[in-house]
C-alpha cells in the first residue's frame, strides 16, 4: 500500500475516532471514574495514536509529493477540527 492510500486510511481513522471521542466526553460524567477508565481512556490512547501517525503520514506524503507549505499546513490542521480530516480527504486526496 502506497503513502497516499495509507493516508487516506488514517484520515479516515482519526476523524472517526474524533468524533467517537467527542461523543463518549459529552456522555460521561468528569467523576465516574469506572466509566473513564473502560471507555473514555482507551477511546482517547487510541485517538491520540491515530493523530500523531495521521501528523507524521502528512509530512511524510507532503516530502514524498512535493505539496506546497500551504497543503500540508491544511492536512496538519485538518486533525484539529471536527470532520476535518474527512473533508482533507475528499479535497486532496482524491
Amino acid at each position: 500500500m502506497n503513502l497516499l492510500k495509507q493516508l487516506r486510511f488514517l484520515a479516515i481513522g482519526e476523524g472517526i475516532s474524533y468524533l467517537v471521542l467527542f461523543c463518549n466526553m459529552l456522555l460521561v460524567k468528569p467523576n465516574n471514574l469506572v466509566l473513564y477508565k473502560k471507555l473514555l481512556y482507551p477511546i482517547g490512547m487510541a485517538h491520540g495514536v491515530l493523530f500523531m501517525a495521521y501528523c507524521v503520514f502528512v509530512i511524510l506524503v507532503a516530502v514524498n509529493k512535493k505539496w506546497n507549505y500551504k497543503i500540508t499546513l491544511l492536512g496538519l490542521v485538518a486533525s484539529l477540527l471536527p470532520f476535518g480530516t474527512f473533508y482533507f480527504d475528499k479535497k486532496y486526496l482524491n
